[in-house]
């Protein structure tokens, strides 16, 4: 079942199109994982989703309805974790926790029923009291995501929340994020760190200056990108030059890089080169050690848009 739904969307800033006719589609339960490089338009896509910006022309439709429609009833349906922390450093957690829920129209016992079930989820049960502005960094990004849960949004749009925090804080929110998952909540995804992605996301899309050129799982996306494929040796003995000439003939084998008794074997996409490496280099004295590279999700990204993804901060 498809929960959002973005059709031919095109939002311009002057002459420059920040979205140039995006189609996008979010399944209940998944967590969608959203690349792209500096500039590629994420931002403004997460923006336009959560009724945050108006588009130029295309249609926005969640939960069934369209968006222009229906703003404000599908804005009680959606949690928003902005990039940058929006919480309030003079009240204390708990009062950050009920001013969200109030906006959302919580009150009374409901109200202070969903704020100590959000405290707990997000470990702050015993900060409850305290002032945001003495939280760790990781502690405030952990607040920051408690503040778009306690309404309980059907659609939780993350954009960058693990950014600038300690690694037992970003494990805690990749812990958590598994969980809400498991309980039925729909997450869109966005992150700078490519392993995030490939932990959590059960579908990714990959944009570039204002398009989406590539939408899949990982094992799809990987598939339909011809790639290098590398081994990895350790050689029991030095190789000599005739090995090396022999391996450099194998069918697909585009380099041979030694050093020593270490060889790394560069070959074509699909050679499936391991079997044969193997043979030649017994023949020549025998191999301590050998590793395959499959491809991965980064070599998907850096060939669909020969960029890198953390080259600074987002659009």
């Amino acid at each position: 079942m498809i929960i959002a739904y973005m059709n031919d969307i095109v939002k311009r800033y002057g002459s420059f199109r920040a979205l140039d006719h995006v189609n996008l589609e979010v399944e209940k339960g998944e967590i969608l994982g959203l690349l792209g490089p500096n500039g590629a338009g994420k931002t403004t896509l997460i923006h336009a989703l959560a009724g945050l910006i108006k588009v130029d022309s295309g249609d926005i439709s969640l939960f069934g309805k369209k968006l222009n429609d229906h703003i404000m009833e599908i804005k009680q349906q959606i949690g928003l974790v902005t990039q940058d922390i929006t919480i309030f450093d003079d009240l204390t957690a708990r009062e950050n926790l009920e001013f969200f829920g109030g906006i959302y129209g919580l009150r009374g016992a409901e109200l202070k029923q969903r704020v100590d079930e959000t405290l707990a989820f997000v470990r702050l049960t015993d900060r409850a009291k305290n002032l945001p502005a003495k939280f760790s960094g990781g502690m405030k990004r952990r607040l920051n995501i408690a503040c778009a849960l306690v309404h309980r949004p059907k659609l939780l749009i993350m954009d960058e929340p693990t950014v600038g925090i300690d690694l037992q804080s970003r494990n805690y929110i990749l812990e958590s994020v598994r969980e809400l998952q498991k309980q039925g909540t729909t997450i869109l995804y966005t992150t700078h760190y490519m392993e995030e992605v490939q932990s959590l996301a059960s579908k990714i899309v990959i944009m570039d200056q204002g398009h989406v050129i590539a939408k899949g799982t990982l094992e799809e996306l990987v598939e339909n990108i011809q790639h290098e494929e590398k081994i990895h040796l350790e050689v029991i003995d030095e190789p000599t030059s005739e090995t090396l000439e022999e391996l450099r003939s194998l069918n697909g084998v585009k380099q041979v890089i030694h050093n020593k008794k270490k060889i790394q074997i560069i070959s074509s996409g699909g050679a499936e080169n391991v079997d044969n490496v193997l043979a030649v280099v017994k023949k020549a004295g025998g191999v301590r050690s050998v590793t395959a590279e499959k491809p991965t999700l980064e070599d998907v990204f850096l060939t669909l848009t020969g960029k890198t993804l953390r080259d600074g901060e987002e659009e």
